[in-house]
């Protein structure tokens, strides 16, 4: 018989050979073609040309985390070190727990993930890393599924509830007193390398100082403010990402991240200086790491002591992009800023706009100045307002009929067709 089990797309099939029960997924959502399958299965038992198939054994979290999962992370995001470091740290995570990494995966119940979620907790760890850590067991059951490494429905994961996300917006009085401040500590690490030049090493012994890259916070975070970029996105940019004034971000976190940002003038002025004294390396931003351009780590004491400088609310890098794109917000259509912003999904888009109240109150002021009703005399008279209610008196505005006058599928005046054309 062919059967679905609950939560499942797809039909399993069960029946009974020589006193031994045979149950195995079909990965088909057609009944009939299940039913096929079914049928295939047992002439061919009964034709002695397979034998009954021993079940395999099903791995523990553990187990298929190392064998399984982080090669096959490894392999295909190969591409993305940032995507394969977070994984293995979030399986550390969870195979650190001896009591939920020892379990086969198809007796991992809710409970025992509830576990794991109130240990982690106790350890006061965020409900955010709490939540990249479920993520990332969920990714693990939906494979294991997928690869046959178990035979029944795992577990539905949930995340937490209450997760901060980034809400701040800088403004252009933070923006201007932190970018001076970055000049700044790019001033002091130039005067600094010019004394060096005159000192005892570089006169008496011979010892040249390394050329730093000065301003390297202040350039970063000038195409940062002005194109609404991922920070590991500026990071490894090219030479030949720049064509006519633009920005082409060829690959990203995901498959919305190709685009094109126009570069402002500003941008492209720091784009300029740096070329004009670039070396022979490919990326715009160069340095002596593994990956060749600079990581996050290579401005964070610059970050911090323009903060200190600066004296502005401390915020991380990332933030500079939704800033960014809830400036652009006010100025262009949610389908060009969804673009703009490399993102997949529109929704993830709205979690980076940020308006404020001044904003709001602006958005709503244009809104009630837009049309009468609210404002003018007669909606001071009881009277008159209850015989021209305010959804009429809106509609009117709209369409010169009232609701009364339009049908209530075409919405146009209630009028002879011959009047229409």
């Amino acid at each position: 018989m062919v059967y679905k089990q609950k939560g499942s797309e797809n039909w399993w099939y069960k029946f009974t050979w020589n006193g031994k029960q045979i149950r195995e997924s079909t990965k088909q959502p057609n009944k009939r073609v299940a039913e096929q399958i079914e049928a295939a299965h047992r002439a061919a038992l009964a034709k002695g040309e397979v034998g009954i198939r021993e079940k395999e054994p099903t791995p523990t979290l553990k187990e298929f985390a190392k064998e399984s999962f982080l090669p096959f992370v490894t392999s295909t995001k190969a591409a993305k070190p940032n995507t394969v470091r977070f994984y293995r740290n979030s399986v550390e995570n969870l195979v650190s727990l001896g009591r939920l990494a020892d379990l086969r995966l198809d007796e991992i119940t809710t409970e025992h993930v509830a576990g794991f979620v109130a240990r982690r907790q106790l350890d006061e760890v965020e409900v955010s890393t709490i939540n990249r850590d479920l993520s990332t067991l969920r990714r693990m059951f939906h494979l294991a599924v997928e690869w046959g490494k178990v035979k029944t429905l795992l577990p539905k994961i949930k995340l937490l509830p209450g997760e901060n996300h980034r809400e701040r917006v800088l403004s252009l009085e933070e923006e201007s007193e932190y970018l001076r401040a970055a000049r700044a500590v790019g001033d002091k690490i130039e005067a600094a390398y010019q004394k060096a030049l005159t000192g005892i090493r570089a006169v008496q012994r011979g010892q040249q100082p390394r050329r730093p890259d000065s301003y390297l916070l202040h350039d970063v975070v000038t195409i940062l403010f002005d194109c609404a970029l991922r920070p590991e996105e500026c990071f490894r940019l090219k030479w030949e990402n720049l064509r006519d004034g633009l920005i082409v971000i060829h690959k990203g976190k995901g498959r919305g991240s190709r685009r094109m940002i126009p570069a402002s003038q500003r941008v492209q002025a720091v784009l300029e200086m740096r070329k004009a004294s670039a070396d022979a390396s490919d990326f715009i931003f160069p340095s002596g790491t593994a990956s060749g351009h600079i990581e996050a780590s290579t401005v964070k004491k610059q970050h911090y002591a323009a903060l200190e400088i600066a004296e502005v609310e401390p915020f991380v890098l990332y933030t500079l992009r939704h800033t960014c794109l809830t400036r652009w917000a006010k100025h262009m259509d949610p389908f060009t800023l969804h673009v703009l912003a490399g993102h997949t999904d529109m929704n993830t888009t709205k979690r980076y706009i940020h308006p404020d109240e001044a904003r709001i109150r602006e958005a709503m002021s244009k809104v009630w100045g837009g049309h009468s009703f609210g404002h003018s005399r007669e909606n001071g008279d009881p009277k008159v307002a209850a015989e021209n209610s305010v959804t009429d008196r809106f509609d009117k505005d709209l369409t010169g009929a009232t609701r009364q006058d339009r049908t209530g599928d075409l919405l146009i005046t209630n009028q002879p067709l011959y009047q229409l054309s």
